[in-house]
Parts: C-alpha cells; structure tokens; sequence
C-alpha cells in the first residue's frame, strides 16, 4: 500500500525534529569537550578524553540522527516509506524510553519530546496509508532470495551474539549490576542520554531478530528493517574496533584474557556483517511478477471470432 502524500509530509518534518533534537545534543557535547575526536573517542567507549565535561550523548545519538535524516529523505521520494517510518519510530521509541526516569532533567524533557515524535512516526505510518491504489502501482519490491537469505543469516548470528553477551554478564556480573544494567541504576555509570547498557541490548536484540525474520522470509518490509539494522550493527562494529585498536588490543591478542579475545572477535564480526547487509539489501529487490498468458481458474475461453475463419 502507498503512503498519502499528507502523511509523507508529515512524517518526513518528525523525523526532521528527531534529527535536529539530537544534533542539539551534539552540539552542546562538541562545545563542552571541545574537539570532535575527543566525542568520537567518547562514544567509542574510550572516556580518556573527558577534558572540561562529561558527554551527554554516546553512540546510540549519532545513529538515530543519521537514520531520522535518511527515513526524511525516503519519505519524501517513496510513496512506500510506511515500513521506514514504522521501523525508525519502533526504535526511537524503545531506545528513548529510558530516558523518563533520568535523573537529569534535561534528559526527561528530551525523552518526553522524542517518545512525542515517535508515537507520531508510528501513528503516521499507521493511518497514513492510501486506501486507493492505482492500478499501475507497483507494491514494494522483495529483496531477491540471495541477499535476503544471507542477510537473514548474518542478523541472525548478531542476534544470538548480542544474546550471548548477555548471558555472559548476567553469571559474571553480581545480581544488583546485572539489574541495574537494565534499569539504569546507580551502579551503572553513562551518558545522560543514553540507554542502559542491558535494555540497549534488548532493543538491539529485537532489531536484529525482526529483521532477520524478515528478510528470511522476504517480507516487503524486510529491506526497511534490515538496512536499519545494518546501520546499529555497523555504527556497534566501528566503535569496537577502533577502540580495541587504540588499546592495541590485536597485537596483544595471544596475552588478553579469554573474554576480551571474544570481545575482539565480536568487533570484527560485527563490523564485517553490518557492513554485509547494508550491501545485501541496498541493491534492488526482485521483479515483480509479470501476469502470467493464461487465464485465471474458473475463466471461460474466449468467444470464437466471428464470422470463423477457415478451419476453425
């Protein structure tokens, strides 16, 4: 179903207020820390580089500004930027939520008015749907078999990975931590702004399995769905290698303790897979299929020419 230009409109000026709410953010960590190389260290998990504050912001910000700019632009050209908009404002939502019990108040206005434009991105690619479809619409091109199957795969085993990771920390970790990962209690030391380390799991581990399924089965919103994926997943693998590369964390591989060799591992793997399904599924989706030369079922042949010719 196409989306009415109305609500392309409108969900293109939401998500325009999401990126500007986070650039704002942004700026005012840039004014603080004062070097764009110390915030890119910071939301790459090195917080060496604390000089006059403490970041407001940490990765998950950068991303969200770059996917509600890129979810503006396709509501603006596509008139099937439903599941787009409905995957941005999911993740929005989910990743902004947090946010309401911050202590800061600057972070609780800043989640109220987040969790305000993603309802309205949700509610949008909801309603905004055109219920007369012209008969030359072409609906949503699937992703073709290939890529879809193996971007299907690689979300898959990011999915189990971050899973995994999770399990690990929960029989590592005391039980008051492993609770305060997920709620953002006192133990757990972040950005203002950024979700609890757990719940950014959780979120992350819905995304990455939503998409997997989706892709898998060649959904028509799988393409929406995994390239957003594949931006977390990719944005999540740079941040880890450049920070087990500035703590030269490879040359030491054969010295780390078992844990932080997986950690390396994970880096690289998830790198090279979001990278993957970005390329997957930015290609285009499979051909429609053309109308077949036979008559549906239950159709009667046609009537014979009149006057029949010879032989008829």
């Amino acid at each position: 179903m196409t989306v009415t230009r109305p609500a392309r409109l409108t969900g293109a000026a939401l998500c325009a207020a999401l990126a500007l709410l986070a650039a704002v953010w942004i700026l005012k960590d840039l004014a603080a820390l004062g070097s764009p190389a110390h915030l890119a260290w910071y939301w790459a998990g090195d917080h060496h580089f604390l000089i006059r504050g403490r970041s407001a912001t940490s990765l998950v910000d950068p991303v969200l500004l770059a996917v509600s700019a890129a979810t503006a632009v396709a509501a603006l050209r596509s008139r099937h930027a439903a599941s787009a908009l409905a995957a941005a404002g999911a993740v929005t939502l989910a990743l902004r939520l947090p946010g309401l019990w911050a202590p800061v108040s600057g972070a609780l206005v800043t989640a109220l008015l987040a969790l305000a434009l993603a309802a309205g991105l949700l509610a949008t690619a909801a309603v905004g749907r055109s219920r007369f479809t012209p008969a030359y619409e072409q609906p949503p091109s699937r992703p073709r078999t290939g890529p879809a199957v193996a971007s299907g795969v690689l979300l898959g085993v990011a999915a189990l990975v971050v899973a995994l990771w999770e399990v690990y920390w929960a029989t590592e970790l005391p039980l008051q931590i492993t609770v305060d990962r997920f709620t953002g209690g006192r133990s757990v030391i972040k950005a203002a702004l950024a979700p609890p380390p757990g719940w950014l799991s959780l979120v992350l581990l819905a995304l990455y399995g939503t998409a997997a399924v989706s892709a898998l089965v060649r959904a028509r919103h799988s393409r929406a769905f995994g390239l957003l994926a594949g931006v977390f997943l990719t944005a999540g693998g740079v941040a880890e290698v450049a920070r087990t590369a500035r703590y030269e964390l490879v040359g030491h591989f054969a010295d780390i303790p078992t844990a932080d060799r997986l950690d390396v591992l994970s880096a690289y793997v998830g790198l090279l897979s979001g990278v993957a399904v970005l390329a997957l599924l930015a290609g285009r989706g499979a051909p429609a299929a053309a109308p077949g030369p036979h008559p549906p079922a239950g159709t009667p042949p046609p009537a014979p020419p009149y006057p029949p010719p010879p032989g008829w």
